[in-house]
């Protein structure tokens, strides 16, 4: 083989297996994350009867795509480990094709929420694996493998080990990394912000008629003083697409209990209240509380009694309608207060059914999964 086949070997080798292990590794960081990505192009194909198997798919997945690229760059099993790379890459491309063109979704979720790219720029990504995975299994006996045949059987099942304890730890805990605009440390306010002159800019355009012509106007030259025109419609377009708010969502909703209609409603906007709250504000959030674990519901119970002792504030964040906020409290009896907002907003600001967030004057301090919630000492010592 001449020397630049050689080297286009070595190139693909590293371009493909890199990014295999990167793309696994970063999904795996957060799966349930992958997981709401998964059921989201199930949604799209009608093919929602099959949300119990997004979870294991998703574990499968990073956990196969992590080894994948482990293994060629380790170069052990060479023949299969290129075979299973093509395979993968066959299925994923044209799939990735019908993204680009149908946009079902607005990014792939390849690289999880740590690198987000377009779903053009997936597809042309996908191309060019796709091209090194086929010159890489034509070439397969010329990957060189840094480990002896007897060596390589141990290497491998540490590396499916790793993989699969990694994934599963980060379902049953909070990702060990977070990539997400919620993180400790992040300050929502901000997050949601752009500079307006950064920011998308539109056109208002004004459709008048007059004598049976229809002409079209822009703000400075619309006849809103000629009375011998008559509006018609007005639309707005995009002229120069900006920055978007890494927060564009962020929105919650008081509840009360109505006692003349003897069942909950809902209340007003109080989002600024939240965020700007100079004190520290604790919020339990649960997207859903009919899927709720309930095992560590007293760790909350004791959270908000400390809250009310020394005068924070303590919400039950969730997406359930108020029918089904009534129906919940009436059978645990927590006297907390209840407050809504949109579950895909909660699944991403914390990957925990329920969870914690501390927050004061809007900036995250702290995130806790259901078994973690800390103890009062605790979060006096959190909140010196």
């Amino acid at each position: 083989m001449s020397s630049m086949a050689k080297i286009i070997v070595v190139l693909s080798r590293v371009l493909v297996g890199a990014t295999f292990v990167f793309s696994g590794f970063v999904k795996a960081v957060d799966p349930l994350g992958f997981t709401y990505k998964i059921q989201d192009y199930l949604i799209e194909l009608g093919l929602t009867s099959l949300f119990p198997l997004a979870l294991p798919v998703a574990v499968l997945m990073v956990t196969a795509e992590f080894a994948l690229g482990v293994f060629l760059l380790l170069g052990i099993y060479r023949k299969w480990t290129t075979r299973l790379i093509l395979l993968f890459m066959i299925f994923f491309t044209p799939f990735t094709l019908w993204v680009a063109i149908t946009n079902p979704v607005k990014d792939c979720g390849c690289f999880g929420d740590a690198f987000v790219i377009s779903n053009w720029q997936t597809l042309y990504k996908n191309l060019l694996l796709l091209t090194g995975a086929v010159w890489l299994m034509l070439k397969w006996r010329h990957i060189t493998p840094l480990f002896t045949k007897k060596a390589a059987l141990p290497v491998a099942i540490a590396t499916l080990l790793l993989g699969v304890l990694f994934a599963l730890y980060n379902v049953y805990r909070l990702p060990v990394i977070d990539f997400r605009p919620y993180k400790v440390g992040a300050n929502i306010p901000l997050q949601m912000y752009v500079d307006p002159e950064k920011a998308d800019l539109y056109e208002t355009i004004f459709i008048y008629s007059k004598d049976g012509v229809i002409k079209e106007f822009n703000e400075e030259n619309y006849p809103w003083n000629d009375s011998t025109w008559t509006f018609v419609d007005m639309k707005t377009h995009l002229v120069r697409a900006g920055q978007k708010p890494k927060i564009e969502d962020f929105s919650v909703e008081s509840l009360y209990f109505d006692d003349t209609t003897k069942s909950w409603q809902s209340g007003g906007d109080i989002t600024d209240i939240i965020l700007s709250d100079p004190s520290y504000t604790f919020l339990m959030i649960a997207y859903s509380l009919d899927e709720m674990h309930m095992r560590h519901l007293d760790r909350f119970r004791e959270v908000a009694r400390h809250a009310e002792e020394k005068g924070y504030s303590f919400y039950l964040l969730t997406a359930s309608d108020p029918g089904a906020v009534g129906e919940w409290e009436r059978k645990q009896k927590t006297g907390f207060q209840f407050v809504r907002a949109d579950e895909r907003t909660l699944k991403t600001m914390i990957r925990s059914n329920p969870g914690l967030m501390l927050l004061k004057e809007g900036t995250v301090m702290g995130k806790w999964d259901d078994s973690e919630v800390p103890s009062n000492d605790k979060i006096e010592l959190i909140l010196k």
